[in-house]
């Protein structure tokens, strides 16, 4: 028996407010370490979180949603046909609403001189990138986390059973690594949508759906046609 629709938007709840929780709580925790003198995450422990927590809710929830948590990927499910327009807006609505809880409970924990400093999180553009560069990059880094979804989860001849959730939780800690000092990494509309609003930081916010929303459905449909349509 399969899991109702509910079950699935729950799932997808919880899996994004991980996602948001672990990985704007990262940025909050380095900050709390360097303002108390201490060596903090660095960018590495910051793309650790984002990845582990990633990697571990897809694993724990991926059988029930498919372990989108993030709009992105269910773009790139909804332009293959994987999923329809109302599924795919209940999927956003279920992302959007874990990642704006898990903003709120940040900052509710999160003494404030310390998320206002981070903005709790929210991505920002370095100085002296242009949006069209940020959108670039963003959508690059989602182009292949896409392109690796379908390539283990969707794809029926993939990795799914053993690595599935290994290899998305890595292709978003590469995503960082790389991405992180340019756009703050964040490859996922919900991760930059929750903190923004939490935060009162709409800055440069269009580049985080822009970018990722085009390289989700860029990733989906070339791997659709390109591997798994038959002619």
């Amino acid at each position: 028996m399969g899991y109702s629709k509910p079950q699935k938007m729950l799932a997808e709840f919880f899996g994004t407010f991980a996602l948001i929780f672990f990985s704007a709580g990262a940025i909050c925790a380095d900050q709390f370490l360097q303002s108390s003198g201490q060596s903090g995450l660095g960018l590495l422990g910051i793309a650790l979180a984002y990845g582990l927590a990633m990697g571990v809710m897809v694993t724990a929830l991926g059988h029930v949603s498919g372990g989108h948590f993030n709009p992105a990927i269910s773009i790139g499910f909804w332009v293959t046909r994987r999923a329809t327009t109302f599924d795919t807006l209940l999927y956003w609505f279920a992302q959007l609403a874990g990642a704006t809880a898990a903003a709120y409970a940040l900052r509710a924990v999160v003494p404030e001189p310390i998320w206002r400093a981070v903005h709790l999180g929210t991505p920002a553009l370095a100085g002296g990138l242009t949006r069209a560069s940020g959108m670039l990059i963003e959508g690059l880094m989602t182009f292949f986390l896409v392109l690796v979804v379908f390539a283990t989860v969707v794809d029926e001849t993939g990795a799914f059973g053993k690595i599935g959730g290994f290899a998305v939780g890595l292709a978003l800690t590469i995503g960082v690594l790389f991405g992180g000092p340019f756009t703050g990494g964040s490859m996922n509309p919900a991760r930059a949508f929750g903190p923004a609003l939490a935060s009162h930081d709409w800055l440069n916010h269009g580049v985080y759906w822009v970018g990722p929303l085009a390289g989700g459905v860029l990733a989906g449909w070339i791997y659709d046609t390109a591997f798994l349509r038959k002619t």
